[in-house]
C-alpha cells in the first residue's frame, strides 16, 4: 500500500457502542477505514478489535493520535496500542546450529514479504557467521554456559539496545531465555516443534518415529516466563505414514518451522496479532 496508515489494536470490557465510539473517532477526524475486524470473548467478557485508517486527510498529526483517543479509551477500560505502516521495525535472529529458519526469514525478507530490517544476528555458536557475512548482516557470537548466563544475556540487551532492536526471533535458538530478560525484552517470537508436552528433550522426530505418529506439526509463540506456554500465534500440521522414515519426519518438521516462523512474524509486523491473556486473536 503507497498510502500511510495508522493501526489500532484495542480490547476493553464487552458493552455496548463499542464499534461505533471507535469508528466514530476516525470518522470525526477525517480518516477513511480500509480494515476493520473485531472479536467478542464472551466468557472473558472481552472485545477485542483491530481497526486501519488512511493517514491522508486525517485531522490529527500522529504525535496528537495517541493522546487524543486516550480520552475515548480510558472511560471504556480499553488497553490499547497504536502503530503507523511507515514505522519500519528492526528484528535480531537468534540462532544455534540449525540454518533452515534463518535462511528463509532472511530470504523471505529480501523478497519483500515483509517490511522490517534485519541488523543483527546472534548465536551461541559461531558455525552460522558465514551466512550473516554472506547477506551483509552483522554477527555476534555469545556462547552461553549456566555459570556466564547472566553475563552474556546482559551482552545480548546491550547489543538489542545498540541496534534499537524491537523484536527477536528465535530461529532455531538452543537456549532457554531467562526470566530476567523477558522481564527487561518481552517481544521475542519462538518456533519449536508440536510434539510437546509428548515428546520433550532431545531427538523428538525419533522417538515419535518410534511411537508411529500419524501427525507432525509446529508452533510459533510469543516467549514467556513459563517455558514453551507462551501465546500462540501460528500453527501447522502435516500427515506422515509408516512408509516416512526419520529422515522424512526431519525434513518435514523443518518445512513445517520455516512456513509457521514465517507466518508468525509476518502477522506480528503487520500488527494483527492481540495478546489476552495467554490467548491471542490473529486478525488476519
Amino acid at each position: 500500500m503507497s498510502t500511510t496508515t495508522a493501526t489500532l489494536l484495542i480490547s476493553c470490557p464487552d458493552q455496548r457502542g463499542l464499534v461505533a465510539k471507535i469508528a466514530n473517532f476516525i470518522y470525526a477526524n477525517g480518516g477513511n477505514i480500509i480494515h476493520a475486524d473485531q472479536h467478542t470473548d464472551f466468557s472473558a467478557g472481552l472485545f477485542l478489535t483491530r481497526i486501519e485508517w488512511q493517514l491522508e486527510g486525517f485531522n490529527l498529526p500522529k504525535d496528537l493520535i495517541g493522546p487524543a483517543f486516550n480520552a475515548i479509551a480510558q472511560p471504556l477500560g480499553a488497553k490499547w496500542q497504536l502503530h503507523f505502516s511507515d514505522t519500519i521495525p528492526r528484528i535480531a535472529i537468534w540462532v544455534s546450529r540449525q540454518d533452515h529458519c534463518l535462511y528463509d526469514l532472511i530470504w523471505r525478507h529480501r523478497a519483500k514479504e515483509f517490511a522490517a530490517e534485519i541488523p543483527l544476528i546472534i548465536s551461541n555458536h559461531p558455525h552460522l557467521k558465514v551466512a550473516a557475512e554472506q547477506f551483509g548482516i552483522d554477527f555476534h557470537h555469545i556462547p552461553i554456559t549456566k555459570e556466564n548466563k547472566p553475563e552474556q544475556e546482559a551482552k545480548q540487551l546491550e547489543l538489542l539496545r545498540q541496534y534499537k532492536i524491537d523484536l527477536v526471533v528465535l530461529a532455531k535458538y538452543m537456549q532457554i531465555v531467562s526470566s530476567d530478560f523477558i522481564a527487561q525484552f518481552s517481544q521475542i517470537i519462538n518456533i519449536h516443534h508440536s510434539f510437546l508436552p509428548a515428546f520433550v528433550g532431545a531427538n523428538p522426530y525419533h522417538r515419535a518415529f518410534e511411537r508411529g505418529v500419524k501427525i507432525i506439526g509446529a508452533t510459533s509463540h510469543y516467549v514467556t516466563q513459563d517455558l514453551d506456554a507462551g501465546p500462540i500465534i501460528e500453527q501447522d500440521v502435516v500427515r506422515v505414514s509408516h512408509r516416512d522414515e526419520v529422515e522424512d519426519l526431519v525434513r518435514k518438521g523443518k518445512d513445517l518451522e520455516r512456513i509457521v516462523l514465517a507466518r508468525a512474524v509476518r502477522l506480528h509486523l503487520q500488527n494483527r496479532v492481540l495478546v489476552y491473556g495467554n490467548r491471542t486473536v490473529v486478525f488476519e
